[in-house]
């Protein structure tokens, strides 16, 4: 039973910590309690990442449609995922510091595979499946250079950025959000701050700080759109029904003779 608390333990902190814990019974240590804290937050992230784009994906199954979702804006999001997972698998990073990108990584291309489909183009959603399983195991399974690899970690920085603003347009073009899931946007949002921290204690790697920090504006943008097109849709329906009722006639009070 020791054995398998210091094996679970082990993962959570070093063995430094691990001491200042199990045997000097310190436990207010700044480090050990942000590096633990960290470790916790980036395990948290992870979980919450398994259902993070479902309820977007739902909702495109539910009306059958992709409508109001920028394709672009996907492709070229997963696109910066696929490359932000293949760094970090390929540099040994902890699984705590990036896995939210794995589950991430599925659930966007489930979200392109079914704007495809439901879009008509039932073909190309399968090719694209294909082709992306693909691509992965070129990136991660040794084939790619680590070089090669942090630049295109490095491209990430401006790729994100331009990926959400694709969809930005799309909301500002269309005056609305479309079949864009809150929850998801939200997740994204809160997710991206939290790993800026994560980033920090756990790889130390600059690029991985700087491209949380842009993807934290980049899904900014987008939450502020929600809220600002909620409230004008919300503002446009009440001033209808404002309009409805005083152009509603009055009854005429019937004369008595």
């Amino acid at each position: 039973m020791t054995d398998l608390l210091r094996t679970i333990s082990l993962y959570l902190v070093s063995e430094q910590c691990y001491d200042k814990y199990f045997l000097e019974y310190d436990f207010f240590d700044v480090n050990c309690f942000t590096s633990l804290l960290s470790k916790c937050l980036g395990l948290g992230i992870v979980a919450g990442s398994m259902l993070v784009k479902v309820p977007q994906i739902l909702k495109i199954v539910k009306n059958r449609s992709g409508e109001g979702i920028s394709i672009a804006s996907v492709l070229v999001e997963i696109c910066a995922i696929t490359a932000h997972i293949s760094y970090n698998y390929v540099k040994g990073f902890p699984f705590s510091a990036w896995g939210d990108g794995a589950f991430l990584a599925i659930q966007t291309a489930a979200i392109a595979a079914l704007v495809f489909y439901f879009g008509g183009a039932k073909g190309r959603a399968g090719a694209f499946l294909i082709g992306y399983l693909g691509v992965l195991y070129v990136l991660m399974g040794g084939i790619t250079p680590l070089h090669v690899l942090w630049s295109m970690q490095a491209c990430n920085v401006p790729v994100i950025f331009i990926g959400k603003m694709l969809q930005a347009v799309t909301n500002y073009r269309n005056q609305s959000t479309g079949q864009l899931s809150p929850m998801t946007c939200y997740m994204l949002f809160f997710g991206a701050l939290a790993r800026i921290f994560t980033s920090y204690k756990e790889t130390g790697d600059p690029m991985m700080i700087l491209t949380y920090a842009v993807s934290s504006l980049a899904n900014g943008i987008i939450v502020f759109q929600l809220i600002y097109y909620a409230k004008a849709k919300k503002g446009k329906k009440t001033k209808t029904e404002k309009s409805a009722q005083v152009a509603k006639p009055k009854p005429r009070s019937k004369k008595v003779d």
